[in-house]
């Protein structure tokens, strides 16, 4: 494996330096540079399948909780969250690792690797999200994807974990001084405002001065569709809600060819964009008693079924296709210590021994994420934040073919290189 640079990370004995830095200024903080290994895909198609596979599961505990979204619309990243758990697991060990490696299915060998091939195929489209306008969304997608680190600069932060960061994450390590909330807050929702192009302009969790850890991963995607949708031909037509309510709503149409697969309860297509993904449209079968006045068939999924969907996606053929869709935008945040724990992450949630390898006698604090999309003519914006923060003690947390979707539905943004879902959510009425 060979090696290019990227921004290094100086070590100064445990600890890691921090050029360029004014305290006034915190979104002028810079890492150094580090070391970042290229690595080939190809050479781990395995790897890949079990990420894709623990992001569906991560999606299905996501889409189950459902965050704050209003009235029954939801909209995360499990591809963050994947993201920001297999950056914490690389400073995991004892049963913490154990745990991890099972609940979320993690490979067995060469995680760090294959999730740097995944990063790196991203990487491909990556671009400055500042610069996109979003009432005009790129031909050329931008999918950006960044991870931060901010450690507390008097709290040892141990070499191997952050070395693993720097060649395999390109990660960002930001020594700042958490007791001083007026400058250490502006500097982590700078750098999540900087990374999500202003969709988001906070860290999802709430500041903690006790806290001596921050990691963070963003997602920031863009791009138009493939063939746009032509106003003109947007109308407001019947939206079934999953109460049962039938609305207005303003819904695009199209004719295109897609790929469009169907299986037991369900079908639906993959909506091109313009170089790389598909917005993935997955509608249950309509109820029995559908126009009764009674709620439609959920559009909720397991993880088992995304996998099936995939698969049947992967040998769809490619069909022309008449298509009515609704207008969506749509924010959630969501408390992840609670999808954690109902994931089966318990050890991981409660260990104040097995994160020594990051920091000594680290806990895990807080952990939080926020997501929003605008689905519209034109294309998709869609942004997500993951924040999983930790301080040192030695005392346990407390615990905290036509188609048409006039009825709820799920969604996927998958790139296709990957298959990796890099948002997922469910639109139960477009209206909010």
């Amino acid at each position: 494996m060979k090696t290019f640079r990227m921004a290094s990370i100086a070590a100064a004995g445990a600890l890691v330096a921090l050029t360029g830095c004014a305290a006034s200024s915190p979104e002028l903080l810079k890492a150094d540079g580090v070391e970042r290994v290229s690595v080939d895909r190809a050479a781990y198609p395995a790897e890949l399948r079990s990420f894709r596979a623990s992001a569906f599961g991560l999606g299905e505990a996501l889409m189950a909780d459902g965050g704050d979204g209003a009235n029954g619309n939801v909209v995360s990243s499990p591809a963050s969250l994947l993201v920001a758990l297999a950056m914490l697991r690389a400073g995991a060990s004892g049963e913490t690792a154990a745990e991890m490696d099972s609940v979320l299915q993690l490979p067995a060998a060469n995680r760090d690797e294959a999730m740097n091939a995944v990063l790196a195929a991203l990487g491909k489209f990556d671009g400055d999200p500042g610069a996109v306008d979003e009432d005009n969304p790129p031909r050329k997608p931008v999918m950006h994807s960044a991870n931060g680190l901010f450690v507390d600069k008097d709290v040892p932060t141990g070499e191997s974990f952050l070395d693993t960061l720097a060649r395999h994450y390109g990660t960002g390590v930001y020594p700042v001084d958490f007791s001083d909330e007026g400058a250490t807050k502006p500097a982590i929702d700078s750098w999540v405002n900087r990374n999500t192009g202003g969709r988001i302009k906070e860290a999802p969790a709430e500041y903690d001065r006790r806290n001596t850890f921050s990691l963070l991963n963003s997602l920031y995607f863009a791009s138009a569709w493939s063939v746009p949708f032509d106003p003109g031909e947007t109308s407001d037509l019947p939206f079934r809600t999953a109460s049962g309510e039938e609305i207005e709503a303003p819904a695009m149409h199209s004719m295109l060819q897609m790929k469009y697969a169907e299986g037991p309860g369900w079908r639906g297509v993959d909506l091109p964009y313009a170089d790389g993904f598909v917005l993935r449209l997955v509608l249950p079968d309509a109820a029995a008693n559908a126009g009764t006045g009674s709620r439609p068939a959920s559009a909720a999924v397991t993880a088992t079924q995304l996998t099936e969907i995939a698969d049947a996606f992967d040998a769809a053929p490619l069909e022309t296709v008449q298509i009515q869709l609704p207008r969506w935008d749509h924010k959630c945040s969501f408390d992840l210590r609670k999808v954690l724990e109902t994931v089966g992450l318990h050890k991981t949630l409660s260990t104040t021994e097995d994160f020594n390898n990051i920091q000594p006698k680290m806990m895990l604090t807080q952990a939080a994420q926020a997501a929003n999309i605008t689905v519209a003519e034109k294309g998709t914006i869609a942004a997500a934040v993951t924040q999983i923060n930790g301080m040192v003690t030695s005392a346990p947390p407390q615990p905290e073919r036509s188609i048409a979707f006039d009825r709820p539905f799920h969604y996927q943004i998958v790139h296709v290189e990957t298959g990796l879902p890099l948002f997922m959510g469910t639109v139960a009425d477009p209206r909010s």
